[in-house]
């Protein structure tokens, strides 16, 4: 803005002074005597930046938007456009589509015979499929199959096996992006992609160059300015993971891959969780160019491309089998010495109009309906593994949890499980037992008597508690106790202030008392994980609400045992009532002992006949079943069994998200030394807030970083990229090694 119109915008713009004027095909916006923009009258383009740089300088959009005659809406699109994409998305072709002329015509013709889809040259001639379909006629039968599984698939979805290179022997997304009417969602500042584009990422099986469709190939070259640069420090975690060939062996080899770089799929929205999208849905708020460039394709694909992709992915891969070896490939590269987990259950509500199961909302402290889901976590407070079902107690999720960690770790690898009092059940017990784990967790009330006699250990205090002599005595007492349908276990009752405070029960005989203790005090680890993965990684979405509606069987409490229960009731009053007539009989002052003796034979029949109706109602309350199936109860009732696949697969997805955010947190603290903020400041300011350029050539990716204001951070995050480049990663189905440096300040 120029320095006199900076003197008239001074304070708050007075909008009463804004004029649109036109003279001799010419629009001018004026403000007051003041010329502020000059544009023909046809360019929508120049019009587009004038209402854009208006807004920017504090009109308010309303306004400006009646002053062009324009919507309001459209106003606030544009100003997305432009944040998003620049200059270059205010000015996009409008009106009917070019005609095609006879050289183009016989220029389609011969790309067809060359194996290109109507939909691939459209978009390189600047029209649509239908137009060269119309013009050129039916396709041949190999080409009409695959465009007609396009149709199926949904628009804009596959890549049919367009050749990487154009005729002229350039890149075909980079050829559309040269002409005048190439497609609008072609990102030219991305780069071009090679013709070997297969060896520098395509996933298994995937066609070089194309990961998504058209506009979404790997980039080979070119250079983008990302507002979420740091976030490809995450390809420091996925490449020690070895991410891509997990997902290369969880996709397999088949046909369908042909057409898709699904390896890229899966990363891209991984990366879209890492920046904060909460759902698949979320991905429409991010710059999709910039997005993109971080998993170095054109483009992240748009919500419509994405979300059916994804639901095709969830039915042909097996979500916990993948599940499986990221955890696998998590514990390898970095090893859980201490062999601690901890589980828990974590309740998802539920908003639709289905019939789902009900279960304990914990955070909003009430039953709703919901899901749960089961997870376990290691001592470091890492996502390894999850279940998910109707919710039930931990008695019943935390079986099948222990089974896919016991996958997980190995038939051999030492398990030390921490639940809470949820879990403190003998069948739980057993069921650790029988996995080969050990357990600890604290015993529900009532509390056991201790037997044995209170011993005292010395631990060095929590900060803050150390005074004089840095250590801190714990009082105990540690005895074998037999808990009915398990066996023997081990009780350690903990005292203070002379008074049992609470006692923890563990399967593990040989461990230290004060060492078991802070192992169970460290169950936090778990509820941090549910508090940041629920508030940034958006675990408590459903993903999708289909679901199987079903006849209701679960049991249900019986009408009929409830009515006996209240006669069962109604018998014990009418008992207590006669009691307590015979007692009032005898100590009644003002009767004479002959008329006691006359009355207590009927009292005493009275009490007789309630003894025998509370008989009588008890043995009618046994013989009828305290529940019954729901169906037998009401023939109407059904349920809805929500259908898990396509969550299950997001899930995983948002854990390899989550883990890897700790993993550069923790990284990152080991220079930083800021145990109260480093999660934040690793999540907000570098992997959502630091800006940079990233660079990409055939050999080699650079990730050139803005350095942070605080040269606290800015010096922990120049020893850490020293750290990465030290062994240089790479980008999920992506060989090029990642050189990272931060721009001097």
């Amino acid at each position: 803005m120029s320095v006199a119109v900076a003197q008239v915008l001074e304070g708050v713009p007075d909008v009463s002074r804004l004029r649109l004027v036109e003279v001799d095909g010419r629009r001018v916006v004026m403000l007051g005597a003041r010329a502020l923009f000059a544009f023909d009258a046809g360019d929508l383009g120049m019009r587009n930046v004038a209402v854009v740089a208006l807004t920017e300088m504090r009109f308010p959009g309303r306004d400006v938007a009646a002053l062009f005659g324009l919507t309001a809406t459209y106003v606030s699109e544009l100003r997305g456009r432009a944040r998003d994409e620049g200059s270059a998305g205010l000015v996009r072709d409008r009106g009917r589509p070019r005609k095609l002329t006879a050289a183009q015509l016989e220029q389609a013709a011969a790309w067809r015979a060359q194996g290109w889809t109507d939909v691939q040259i459209g978009a390189r001639l600047g029209v649509v499929g239908t137009t060269i379909g119309r013009r050129l006629g039916p396709a041949a039968p190999t080409l009409g199959a695959a465009v007609e599984a396009a149709a199926v698939e949904g628009p804009g979805e596959l890549d049919l096996g367009m050749p990487a290179s154009g005729p002229e022997g350039g890149s075909a997304v980079a050829a559309a992006a040269d002409g005048p009417s190439g497609p609008a969602e072609v990102e030219p500042q991305v780069g071009t992609v090679g013709a070997d584009g297969g060896e520098a990422g395509a996933g298994a099986g995937a066609v070089p160059g194309a990961a998504f469709g058209l506009g979404s190939a790997r980039v080979e070259e070119g250079v983008v300015a990302c507002r979420w640069a740091g976030a490809m420090l995450v390809h420091a975690f996925t490449h020690r993971l070895g991410l891509t060939a997990v997902l290369t062996e969880a996709l397999g080899e088949r046909g369908e891959g042909q057409r898709y770089d699904d390896v890229a799929v899966l990363a891209a929205t991984s990366m879209a969780f890492t920046l904060g999208a909460g759902t698949v849905e979320g991905i429409k708020h991010l710059a999709l160019s910039q997005a993109g460039a971080l998993c170095a394709i054109a483009r992240m694909p748009a919500v419509s491309t994405l979300r059916p992709r994804l639901a095709a992915l969830a039915e042909r891969v097996d979500p916990l089998a993948l599940q499986r070896a990221l955890a696998t490939a998590l514990l390898a590269a970095d090893p859980e010495a201490s062999g601690v987990y901890y589980v828990d259950d974590h309740f998802v509500p539920y908003a639709g109009a289905k019939p789902v199961g009900k279960g304990w909302d914990t955070k909003h402290r009430r039953v709703a309906r919901g899901r749960a889901d089961t997870f376990v976590v290691d001592s470091r407070g890492r996502a390894l593994v999850f279940t998910t079902g109707e919710p039930s107690g931990l008695t019943k999720t935390l079986p099948p949890a222990l089974v896919e960690l016991r996958a997980v770790t190995g038939p051999d690898a030492r398990i030390l499980l921490g639940f809470d009092r949820g879990g403190a059940y003998p069948s739980t017990f057993a069921a650790c037992r029988d996995a080969g784990a050990d357990w600890v967790t604290y015993r529900r009330a009532p509390l056991a008597t201790p037997t044995r006699l209170p011993l005292v250990a010395t631990t060095p205090a929590p900060d803050g508690e150390a005074g004089q002599t840095g250590v801190r005595a714990l009082v105990y007492a540690d005895e074998p106790v037999t808990i009915a349908g398990y066996g023997t276990a081990r009780q350690i009752t903990w005292f203070e202030d002379g008074a049992v405070a609470m006692q923890v029960l563990t399967s593990d005989v040989t461990a230290c008392p004060a060492a078991l203790l802070r192992t169970l005090k460290s169950r936090w680890r778990i509820e941090n994980t549910f508090k940041y993965a629920a508030e940034y990684f958006g675990i408590d979405a459903l993903a999708d609400y289909l679901a199987d509606i079903q006849t209701n069987t679960r049991p249900v409490d019986n009408p009929a045992r409830k009515k006996a229960t209240t006669a069962v009731a109604a018998a014990e009053a009418g008992l207590a009532a006669a009691e307590r007539a015979l007692a009032r009989l005898l100590a009644d002052p003002t009767l004479t002992v002959a008329v006691k003796n006359a009355s207590i034979p009927t009292v005493q029949d009275r009490i007789t006949r309630a003894h025998a109706a509370l008989t009588a109602a008890t043995a009618e309350r046994d013989a009828i079943p305290a529940k019954l199936p729901a169906n037998e109860v009401d023939p109407d009732a059904t349920r809805a069994l929500l259908r898990t696949r396509r969550r299950a697969l997001q899930m995983v997805l948002r854990l390899l998200a989550y883990n890897g955010e700790h993993y550069l947190a923790t990284a990152l603290n080991a220079y930083l030394r800021d145990d109260d903020e480093y999660r934040a400041l690793t999540r907000a300011t570098l992997l959502r807030g630091t800006s940079g350029t990233i660079t990409y050539t055939p050999e080699s990716i650079a990730v050139a970083l803005d350095r942070p204001n605080s040269p606290r951070l800015a010096r922990a995050l120049d020893l850490l990229l020293e750290e990465i480049n030290a062994a240089p990663p790479r980008i999920p189905g992506d060989p090029r090694p990642i050189a990272y440096q931060i721009t001097p300040g």
